[in-house]
């Protein structure tokens, strides 16, 4: 099984993804980043965009390595990355469930206010505050308003610190 916490960037998924693993036995977390940045790796570089999601083989190499990787190891794989174009998250969803590769979705969401005082006060990044997670907010807010809903769990961690989203969520995978 693939637990996918998505949401906007600095919502708080690699943090929630460390939290959630330890409360999900034999799972592992899976940063689906870790493609794009391989990618990014290639010399020659591939055509220049602003996102490595829009480079056709990230989608269908994310869907490869998830299902390799829980094939070798089973258990759960908690993938903590921001998908916020529809067609790329049919895309690996489709991927995924050729493979017969069950998916638990969630949205760590917060309101916009609370994501900008989060992204502006992190103390992780170099550069402060993120001109690319604050040029994030807007298509994030649109696949909120959209999609995003009827495609995953809404995980209000609004008012919500990183362990109780981690708990929630952990247990509404757990049952």
């Amino acid at each position: 099984m693939i637990v996918w916490l998505n949401g906007t960037h600095g919502a708080g998924k690699t943090t929630t993804a460390a939290l959630v693993q330890r409360l999900i036995p034999g799972s592992r977390v899976f940063d689906a980043e870790k493609v794009g940045e391989t990618l990014m790796d290639i010399t020659p570089g591939l055509p220049a965009t602003d996102n490595f999601q829009h480079w056709p083989p990230w989608r269908p190499l994310v869907v490869e390595t998830a299902r390799r990787v829980l094939a070798y190891t089973g258990g759960t794989l908690v993938m903590p990355m921001t998908v916020l174009v529809e067609e790329y998250w049919r895309e690996i969803r489709a991927g995924l469930a050729e493979h017969a590769v069950p998916v638990r979705h969630f949205v760590l969401h917060a309101d916009q206010d609370t994501l900008r005082r989060r992204i502006e006060g992190d103390t992780v990044l170099a550069l402060r505050p993120s001109p690319f997670r604050l040029a994030h907010l807007e298509p994030y807010a649109e696949a909120v308003r959209t999609w995003l809903p009827g495609e995953a769990e809404l995980v209000d961690t609004t008012h919500l610190t990183p362990e109780q989203a981690a708990l929630r969520i952990a247990e509404a995978v757990n049952g």
